[in-house]
């Protein structure tokens, strides 16, 4: 038996392509009407478990079930899921209403209910206008709402998206990326995505999965992502610019116990909660997002424990932020200002971490020592 209200459940899935081991003991559920974003590097395996999920692909080991029932065996078109590719997958020699009606044509289902839907699926998506043109006459981001109109046809519950904006420009994936979500709010669907940018993946989830290597790295929220990361891969795959990375030695000084970033000789005490977590440990890795490292307020410092100096290499003005790029012991280190009082190339800066938010890792394993279960 499976809970009614789980859309999706993956158990113990392995995909193999021939002796390669694609997916590892995959172990997932999601929720009715959640938005749940795969996000990874590419040749994790998050495309071919989306296509597992689809149908596109036969399961190595392992079952599936959807919506309470098990569709390991079952081949797509009994699935109740709708695809919406990269490429669109439109018929070029079809008009957008035509585009449109084929699948439900397909099913011999009446035209008049047909050509309703179509009316209604061209108010949803911005497409009234253009169901007589075809798709070379459309823009990119046109092509791709008809793709998503063409699933919502089929009143799928389940609405599966293979990296749909990588085509578009930056402008256009933003837009589009609003209307996706304003899309599955519409549909009161459940959705799940594909992405490699996980900016687009934290701005779209609900829950994010992250894949590593065939396996799930880690699920949570985005923002649980974000300031509870597992592992190093995990913290420095989420958030731009990515998180600080220093390998440092542990130490104690004057009654406090803290590091040193390597080849930097200042040292940064720890509350005591973080403190058990270096008991009989001699090094870490230490992670510091750009937003907690910024310029020191020599009038008013907050932390003036936690302060270090750095010769400024370069800096990224974009206007109201600015990134500042420099080198602290042998590591790279990035910190977040404001773009009107940014330094300039050369000048030499106090820098203040806030460590209440730094995360410290063991230097063998890379997990989080702060969070890892």
């Amino acid at each position: 038996m499976t809970d009614k209200s789980t859309a999706v459940i993956l158990r113990s899935v392995v995909k193999n392509f021939g002796p390669v081991e694609v997916l590892k003991n995959i172990n997932l559920e999601v929720q009715e009407g959640d938005f749940v974003v795969f996000v990874g590097p590419s040749g994790c395996g998050k495309s071919t478990l989306l296509r597992l999920i689809a149908g596109l692909e036969e399961f190595s080991d392992g079952s599936l079930f959807l919506f309470g029932e098990e569709c390991t065996f079952k081949p797509p078109g009994q699935r109740d899921v709708a695809m919406v590719f990269q490429d669109y997958a439109l018929y070029p020699h079809m008009t957008v209403r035509e585009n449109l009606a084929f699948g439900s044509k397909l099913k011999k289902i009446d035209p008049q209910t047909i050509a309703d839907k179509i009316i209604k699926t061209a108010e949803m998506l911005d497409l009234t206008s253009y169901l007589e043109r075809k798709p070379e006459a459309l823009s990119g981001g046109q092509r791709q709402r008809v793709a998503m109109g063409r699933a919502v046809m089929k009143n799928a519950k389940l609405f599966l998206y293979d990296e749909p904006l990588s085509n578009l420009d930056a402008k256009l994936r933003t837009k589009m990326r609003s209307e996706i979500k304003r899309f599955h709010r519409q549909q009161q669907s459940t959705s799940i995505y594909v992405t490699h940018d996980q900016l687009e993946a934290m701005t779209l989830a609900d829950t994010l999965v992250v894949l590593k290597d065939g396996q799930i790295e880690q699920r949570g929220t985005p923002l649980e992502l974000f300031e509870r990361p597992r592992s190093v891969f995990v913290a420095t795959f989420i958030g731009t610019p990515m998180m600080n990375i220093f390998k440092a030695s542990v130490h104690q000084e004057s009654g406090n116990l803290g590091f040193r970033i390597n080849g930097d000789d200042t040292f940064f005490s720890l509350t005591a909660q973080k403190c058990d977590q270096l008991n009989n440990r001699k090094e870490i890795l230490v992670g510091v997002r750009p937003s907690d490292i910024t310029l020191a307020d020599k009038i008013n410092p907050i932390n003036p424990q936690w302060q270090t100096t750095l010769k400024i290499e370069f800096v990224e003005t974009l206007g109201k932020n600015a990134y500042i790029h420099g080198k602290l012991g042998g590591f790279d280190l990035v910190g977040e200002i404001m773009g009107r009082h940014a330094p300039n190339p050369e000048d030499v800066v106090e820098l203040e971490f806030n460590l209440n938010h730094v995360q410290l890792f063991d230097v063998k394993t890379e997990l989080n020592l702060l969070h890892h279960p």
